[in-house]
């Protein structure tokens, strides 16, 4: 390899400074090729990045681009190392990207997407080193990196995919800021802008080959709708390369710098394999030696002379006019001749004079041109600081909002402070006057809240009507700026006529020229040229002075609107002064009206808290009372004051709690405080009311736990009147006494019923909830007796089980219904009949009557299950039709035995009554319809052969008969035979269920029920649940239930 040539330090510090400043021009190639020249030379790019630290680059968008291009051209062609002693300055790229990103310059927003580009490929080159910065690597090189594992793969194109839309971004972005024409890719400005995407059109070509690439290796790996979204993506950057490509190789600057490929028309068809053999690699061509930015040519050639072959020419024309010169004899033509010549060298004079002229002129519209662009410049600058000053201005208006918004909340919670102490001197006042109006002054506080509620939204209103105001003033500064803004477009344009009225002129000048070359050939064109060039003269500068006006008076009109804009911001800055300040007393009115507040809150939990103690005092003092030794209460009415008191602990916990949470407001704590001291007060007196009558070591523990409870009870309220104390306040202490008294007055209560009416009494609810259960399962099971019906079955089968099995849904319904009722009905019996006495006592008392219960509700959930194994057997063709009849049948007589054993000591007047006896006759009609379905299906499914007498004769006819009535005689007795064990069977039932018991005393006063006939008595099968008999010396004479047979009804 050849030697590179060393670039000294200060050398490349020179071309660093000379390639990066802030001059709208591209970047030299020559000064670029020294600094990368340098980085070879030092195997790095330290030197580089200690000057480019140094560049002022926050204050010059123009100079953070050509940073910017500079970096792209190192990171391309500079030394390998380059890539590591970027990614230490990624932070400061960073940082200079998000800077101009916020701002808004047109450099700047393309700075802003250079960055981000310039971080994703140093980002990508560090993860994948295979691939160098200029990415130029062979296909072996790209197999290798990409590896086999379809999942690196993968990732990979994603990474390639988002390194392309960096690139694409960024050409979109500058083809967005110029005008796409010709002329612009000529003028310095332009080519400043072009100049970086030539490294982009490099690294496209190359990107795009890699990702066609990897798109097959893809494809053959994966399926092709895993990759739509792929392929999708590719297709929108093909499309928008190929456009890019497309627009760049029409413009005059690339063509002789670059030599830009041409894409194809459409996107590789992934889809086809042999696809690949028909891609093309895109090349891109860089001259070798590539010319350097030349500085713009003059339009005008002013100091080139007269061609040197006109002299011949006009020598040729006087020789062919006059004839040759004839020796050395001077006639009158000789003499004409040289005047002619003198003329002539005379107008030469005279064309070289205003040739200068003209150039003078050109120059000094040059220079008023320049001034012109660096006035526009100026307001320009002058309208970002605008923007600036209006964004500033946004946000100083939105914390003036801010302001008024919390003034706005602080003078409501100032009223709303002012009520609040009003009310809480009304409440003081009412407290001492009467413990019992606290809840009602609690209420009207309430009351005052909602009415201080409805001003603070009259208040918010006017503080919106404030917020409205100060919109409309900024919607006026809004709109001065937009004049402001307009008139700037406007001199722009102004401006922009000008330029171009300047390039019209110089055209018209250009023109001059070519004429004043014509008008050497005749003196008479040459003179008219002249004063027509001087009459152009006198109107250009007539107008250039009449456009300078017109600038001076723009400029004026700016000032007018900066200098209203300025006093707009003056009085801004004193109504916010303003505002402040009152702001600051608002806040210092406020802070004194939340102290007023928190005392009188305090003031009023102090005295909730005294009179609460005076009431528990005075409860502890009645266990010494000799006067309260005649009072007595129930065990009973202490364990309920004590289970109320134990539940107001809680709820003064909560209090507690919120209060020390908030301590501008008290009310949950003083309320629950105030039913705190009456409960435990309550608790106090009746627990020593209770000791009175009992035993003495039980009175004694009840009367110390009393004073426990009390001691703790006056300790919490000394606590609660201290404002020191108050935090470490532990209300729940009081739990623990109060639950002593609640399990001794448990203890003292009297224990006069046996475990057997215990367990009888709670066998009520519990056969209820079992009926219900057995109810709802036989339902369920219905259910899915049906839905395997459907499946297993078709035709008349499938009918019949349908029919059969949505009859005994519907009686399953009516059962839970009535069962329901019953319920009812029996709630409603028990809470009329037990007066004082608990429900299991009730139960208890009249135990014939719940064990007739029992039984009914026992019957009814064996009759449903029996049932839905009978339906069940019938559906599968294992079951007789006749055990569904007889269950139907059984299930009734229960039903109607529960109804019968409820209707016992219900009130003849009780709607439960009425709409039992309604479930009733709906479940008989049920039953009926499942009897009805049952014996249809069983015609329907049954074969009925029809005899056939066809070659029967008389003997044989008459010996069939006689079998048949052989048949129909041993059915008969097998018939009359099962009948009477069947009334064997009743009867045993009766005896087992207690019909055959003698009836109490009270049943001798009740009228007796008639007995029905052995057929509407269909008692259970054998297998039926049965409560056990009871002796009749157990039978209480007082239990005022029917005789047993009843149940049956």
């Amino acid at each position: 390899m050849c030697s590179r040539p060393s670039v000294p330090g200060p050398w490349k510090a020179i071309s660093i400074s000379k390639a990066i400043n802030s001059q709208e021009a591209p970047v030299k190639e020559k000064h670029a090729r020294r600094i990368i020249l340098g980085t070879h030379h030092e195997k790095g790019a330290f030197t580089f990045w200690s000057y480019a630290i140094g560049l002022p680059l926050p204050s010059s968008s123009i100079l953070s681009w050509k940073f910017c291009h500079v970096l792209h051209k190192v990171l391309r062609d500079g030394h390998p190392n380059v890539l590591h002693d970027c990614q230490r300055y990624r932070s400061n790229i960073r940082e200079i990207g998000d800077l101009w990103g916020h701002l808004h310059d047109r450099y700047g927003q393309l700075v802003n997407v250079y960055t981000k580009l310039l971080l994703t490929k140093i980002s990508f080159h560090l993860k994948h080193p295979q691939f160098p910065a200029s990415l130029e690597v062979t296909d072996e090189v790209l197999e290798k990196a990409a590896g086999t594992d379809v999942n690196n793969i993968f990732q990979l194109t994603v990474e390639m995919f988002d390194y392309m839309d960096c690139e694409l971004r960024l050409s979109e972005s500058v083809f967005r800021q110029l005008n796409t024409a010709i002329a612009v890719s000529q003028m310095s400005s332009g080519q400043c802008r072009l100049a970086p995407l030539i490294q982009v059109i490099q690294d496209c070509s190359h990107l795009y080959h890699y990702t066609v690439k990897l798109m097959f290796k893809l494809h053959s790996c994966l399926p092709a709708d895993t990759l739509q979204g792929h392929r999708d993506r590719f297709h929108e950057q093909f499309h928008s390369l190929r456009n890019f490509f497309r627009r760049a190789s029409d413009m005059l600057y690339f063509k002789r710098l670059i030599q830009i490929p041409r894409l194809p028309e459409g996107p590789p068809n992934f889809l086809r394999a042999s696809a690949l053999a028909e891609h093309i690699k895109p090349v891109v061509v860089i001259p070798e030696e590539a010319p350097e930015d030349e500085e713009p040519e003059n339009l005008i050639e002013i100091s080139a002379g007269p061609p040197a072959g006109e002299p011949a020419v006009v020598a040729d024309l006087f020789d062919q006019t006059f004839g040759p010169p004839n020796g050395s004899l001077k006639d009158d033509r000789d003499l004409q001749i040289e005047n002619l010549k003198r003329e002539v060298e005379l107008l030469r004079a005279e064309l070289e004079k205003i040739k200068l002229e003209a150039q003078r002129y050109i120059s000094q519209l040059k220079g008023q041109v320049n001034s012109l662009e660096a006035e526009l410049e100026e307001q320009r600058k002058q309208k970002q600081k605008a923007l600036v000053d209006n964004e500033q201005l946004r946000h100083e208006l939105a914390q003036l909002r801010a302001l008024q918004l919390e003034s706005s909340r602080n003078q409501g919670l100032r009223e709303e402070a002012e009520r609040k102490a009003s009310a809480t001197e009304a409440r003081y006042s009412k407290l001492k006057e009467k413990h019992s109006e606290l809840i009602n002054t609690h209420a009207e506080l309430l009351r005052k809240n909602a009415d201080t509620a409805k001003q603070l939204t009259v208040t918010q209103q006017s503080q919106e009507e404030v917020a409205r105001v100060k919109e409309q003033l900024a919607f006026q500064m809004e709109q001065v700026k937009r004049e402001s803004e307009m008139k700037l477009e406007e001199q722009s344009d102004q401006l922009e006529k000008l330029k171009r009225e300047l390039e019209a002129k110089t055209g018209e000048l250009a023109h001059a020229q070519e004429a004043l070359s014509r008008m050497e050939q005749g003196g008479s064109e040459l003179s008219s040229r002249l004063d027509t060039l001087s009459a152009e003269k006198d109107a250009l500068s007539g107008a250039m002075r009449q456009r300078e006006a017109d600038l001076l008076a723009a400029q004026s009109l700016v000032r007018e609107k900066e200098a209203a804009l300025s006093q707009e911001q003056l009085r801004g800055s004193q109504e916010r002064g303003e505002l402040q300040g009152r702001l600051a007393e608002k806040e210092s009115q406020e802070q004194g009206l939340r102290q007023r507040l928190l005392d009188e809150q305090f003031a009023m939990l102090r005295g909730a808290a005294a009179e609460a103690q005076g009431i528990l005092q005075d409860a502890v003092s009645k266990l010494d009372d000799p006067l309260h030794l005649r009072c007595t209460s129930s065990p009973d009415y202490l364990v309920s004051r004590a289970q109320a008191a134990l539940d107001t602990v809680s709820a003064l916990e909560k209090g507690h709690a919120q209060y020390l949470t908030s301590l501008a407001d008290a009310s949950s704590l003083v309320a629950a405080l105030t039913r705190f001291s009456h409960l435990a007060a309550d608790t106090i007196i009746n627990g020593g009311a209770t000791s009175h009558l009992a035993p003495t070591d039980p009175a004694d523990r009840l009367v110390d736990a009393c004073r426990e409870c009390g001691a703790r009870a006056l300790e919490l309220l000394g606590q609660l009147q201290d404002q020191q104390a108050l935090p470490r306040a532990q209300p729940g202490l009081v739990r623990t006494p109060l639950q002593g008294i609640l399990q001794l007055g448990e203890e003292l209560k009297p224990k006069s019923l046996d475990v057997r009416q215990e367990e009888l009494g709670a066998m009520v609810d519990k056969e209820m909830a079992a009926t219900s259960a057995a109810i709802e399962d036989a339902v369920r099971r219905i259910e899915d007796m049906m839905n395997q019906a459907r499946h297993e079955s078709s035709g008349v089968k499938l009918e019949v089980n349908e029919r059969i099995l949505n009859s005994c849904t519907e009686l399953m319904k009516a059962i839970r219904l009535l069962v329901m009722t019953s319920t009812s009905l029996q709630k409603e019996i028990v809470d009329s009949g037990r007066g004082a006495a608990t429900q299991q006592e009730f139960y208890a008392k009249n135990s014939r009557w719940t064990e007739g219960l029992i039984s009914a509700s026992k019957a009814v959930g064996w009759g449903a299950t029996q049932l839905v194994e009978s339906a069940d057997k019938v559906v599968l063709h294992k079951g007789k039709y006749e055990e569904l009849i007889v269950c139907s049948h059984e299930i009734a007589a229960s039903t109607a035995q529960l109804v019968a054993a409820s209707k016992v000591k219900a009130n003849k007047h009780s709607p439960h009554l009425s709409h039992l006896q309604e479930c009733s006759r709906t479940v008989n009609e049920r039953a009926a319809n499942v009897v009805a379905s049952t014996k249809s299906g069983q015609e329907q499914i049954e074969d009925r052969d029809t005899m056939d007498f066809s070659g029967m004769s008389l003997i044989k006819l008459k010996k069939q008969e006689m079998e048949i009535q052989v048949r129909v005689l041993e059915l008969e007795k097998t018939l009359e035979v099962e009948r009477m064990r069947l009334g064997e069977l009743r009867k045993q039932h009766y005896v087992l269920a207690g019909v055959m018991g003698t009836p109490s005393e009270e049943d001798t006063n009740r009228p007796s029920a008639a007995p029905r006939s052995g057929a509407s008595k269909k008692p259970p099968l054998a297998q039926k649940p049965t409560v056990a008999p009871r002796q009749d010396h157990q039978l209480d004479k007082k239990d005022g239930v029917y005789s047993a047979q009843l149940m049956n009804y």
